[in-house]
């Protein structure tokens, strides 16, 4: 008796990396979206300046603020806003409040491309 068996490990590892790389810069778009809802505005160049990156070797992302005062602003207390929903260190306040929907969603994603 003969068994005959075919494997498709290969195609099953580039599809779970594949979905790791789109769930990672999902995850950074959406920490990025969130924290524009409470970043300072003044004129938008702020919000405008924020972007994200993924670095697919290492499977880390980045969310961040590319003006010469984004560190300033993010860092340093008792800045006065304008806007009511503005608020310190917005960015990291961000990312841990959204700690836990982002881990669902790449679980959820990770769990997909296992099917």
């Amino acid at each position: 008796m003969s068994v005959f068996m075919r494997w498709y490990g290969d195609d099953v590892t580039k599809r779970i990396r594949q979905a790791q790389i789109k769930a990672l810069r999902d995850s950074a778009e959406h920490i990025l979206t969130e924290a524009n809802k409470t970043n300072p505005y003044r004129e938008g160049t702020l919000e405008r300046s924020g972007s994200t990156d993924v670095d697919e070797e290492a499977m880390q992302a980045s969310v961040y603020y590319d003006t010469p005062y984004a560190i300033k602003v993010h860092e340093e207390p008792g800045l006065e806003y304008t806007d009511p929903k503005a608020r310190w260190k917005w960015l990291e306040m961000t990312v841990k409040e959204q700690v836990d929907n982002v881990r669902e969603y790449i679980r959820k994603r990770l769990e997909d491309a296992h099917k």
